[in-house]
C-alpha cells in the first residue's frame, strides 16, 4: 500500500528509482539535479538499492556509461541539468539509434550564457530532436509517477528507447511536498523485469554502433523515427496500466475547463498548476478560459492536442524557451503548424515567460488571457512576458 510522506521532490525521484530496482546509476553532480543522484548514492551505500553506482568524471561519461550498461542488459538511470545535458549532447543522440532505454531525469535549468542556475526549458529543447521520449511532470507526485512509467515505457520491447522525465529545476525539484510513495509490491505489479531487445553478450558477440555509409544512414534514422512515433501507443497503454495499479490517471494531453472555453492556454511543466489556479479565478469572474497541458512532448501528441483544441477560438501557447532567430517558441511552432489546416482554425498566440527562473504568477496568465481576448489581429511574433525596462 502506498505511503504518504513529506519529502523533497528530488529525493522522491531517487526513491522511485530504488523502487524500480535500477541496476546501474552513472552520474555527475550539477545544480539543481544533484540531490537526485546524491540520494541514490546514499541508497546504494546503505544497501537499500542493489545497484552499481558509477561516479564518473563528466556528464559525457555518465551517458556513455549508461548506454553501455543498458546495452549489456542493465536497468539504467542517470540525471542531469542544463550545461550537463549540453555536455552529454554527443551521446544523447546515440542512445536512441542504439535502442538503449536509459532513463534520464532532467531538473530543467536555463542554458548559459549568461550563467544562470534557475529554471526554464532551454536544456531539454536543445535536444528535442534527438529521438528520446520526453515526459513532463507538473508536481512532485507526477515526478515520481512519471519516473516509474518511464521505465515501463522505455523498456517495452515494442519501444526500446531512452526516456527523459522533465521536472522544473528548483521550482519543483527542491520543493517538499506530500507524496504517495508506492510500495514495492505495487511497483512490481506494474514494472516487469527488464528484458532487452538487443543485448551485448560475450558468448554471442555482436557489433553495435558501427559506421553507417550513405547507403544505410538514412534507413537507420528512419527506423528510429518510426519507433519513436509508434511509442505513443505504448505511452498511452502504460498510463492506463498505471491507473489500474495505482489509481492515478494520466493522459498524453490533459484538458481542464475547456468545454466552453473561448481562450485555451497550452502549457507544459509546473507552471500549468499556476495556470489552472488562475483559470479558476478567471472563471469566477465570468471569463471563459481553459487549459490544455502536455504530459508528452516527444513523440508529439498531434492528434490528441488537435482534439483538445478543436472548439477553441483563441489559443495562447506558453513557451519557456526562446528559439533565437525565429518568430515563435518550440511549442508555439508545433501548435501553429498543427492547427494551420484545422477546419475552424483558431487564432494562435505565443508567449515566452519564466526564462532563467523568473517568477510566473497567476497575474501573468490573467494578463495573457486579457491580451488575447482584446486582440483584433493575428500575432506574427511571440511576445516575451515580463521583460524589464
Amino acid at each position: 500500500m502506498s505511503k504518504r510522506v513529506g519529502i523533497e521532490v528530488s529525493l522522491a525521484v531517487a526513491e522511485a528509482v530504488k523502487l524500480a530496482d535500477a541496476d546501474v546509476v552513472a552520474a555527475y553532480p550539477i545544480t539543481p539535479q544533484t540531490h537526485i543522484v546524491e540520494h541514490l548514492s546514499e541508497l546504494v551505500a546503505d544497501g537499500e538499492l542493489d545497484a552499481a553506482y558509477i561516479p564518473v568524471e563528466s556528464e559525457h561519461s555518465a551517458m556513455s556509461s549508461c548506454i553501455g550498461s543498458s546495452a549489456a542488459g542493465a536497468r539504467t538511470f542517470t540525471a542531469t541539468s542544463s550545461q550537463g545535458l549540453a555536455l552529454m549532447n554527443e551521446m544523447i543522440f546515440i542512445a536512441p539509434v542504439l535502442r538503449t532505454p536509459v532513463i534520464l531525469a532532467i531538473a530543467n535549468r536555463a542554458l548559459s550564457a549568461p550563467i544562470n542556475i534557475w529554471n526554464d526549458h532551454s536544456d531539454i529543447m536543445s535536444v528535442r530532436d534527438a529521438g528520446w521520449i520526453c515526459l513532463f511532470a507538473e508536481n512532485g507526485q507526477e515526478a515520481v509517477d512519471m519516473t516509474l512509467a518511464a521505465f515501463r515505457i522505455g523498456e517495452d520491447p515494442q519501444v526500446s528507447l531512452p526516456v527523459s522525465v522533465n521536472i522544473d529545476g528548483f521550482t519543483l525539484s527542491h520543493f517538499i511536498e506530500p507524496i504517495l510513495l508506492p510500495d514495492k509490491a505495487e511497483v512490481d505489479r506494474f514494472l516487469p523485469p527488464f528484458k532487452p531487445v538487443i543485448k551485448l553478450d560475450i558468448a554471442q558477440p555482436i557489433s553495435v554502433g558501427l559506421l553507417a555509409p550513405p547507403e544505410s544512414y538514412t534507413e537507420a534514422r528512419k527506423a528510429t523515427d518510426d519507433a519513436l512515433l509508434a511509442s505513443k501507443a505504448v505511452v498511452k497503454k502504460a498510463f492506463d496500466e498505471y491507473e489500474a495499479v495505482f489509481g492515478r490517471r494520466y493522459q498524453v494531453v490533459e484538458s481542464y475547463r475547456v468545454e466552453d472555453a473561448e481562450t485555451v492556454i497550452v502549457a507544459m511543466g509546473s507552471i500549468a498548476e499556476t495556470a489552472s489556479i488562475a483559470i479558476d479565478e478567471m472563471r469566477e469572474a465570468g471569463q471563459k478560459v481553459g487549459l490544455v497541458r502536455l504530459r508528452l512532448w516527444r513523440p508529439f501528441p498531434a492528434e490528441e492536442l488537435a482534439a483538445a483544441l478543436s472548439a477553441a477560438k483563441n489559443v495562447a501557447v506558453i513557451d519557456r524557451h526562446m528559439v533565437l532567430g525565429v518568430d515563435n517558441g518550440p511549442l508555439g511552432l508545433e501548435v501553429k503548424s498543427l492547427l494551420y489546416d484545422a477546419p475552424n482554425r483558431p487564432r494562435v498566440f505565443n508567449y515566452v515567460l519564466g526564462l532563467g527562473g523568473r517568477d510566473v504568477t497567476r497575474d501573468d496568465f490573467r494578463d495573457i488571457a486579457a491580451r488575447v481576448s482584446s486582440s483584433q489581429g493575428v500575432q506574427t511574433r511571440y511576445e516575451i512576458v515580463g521583460v524589464l525596462a
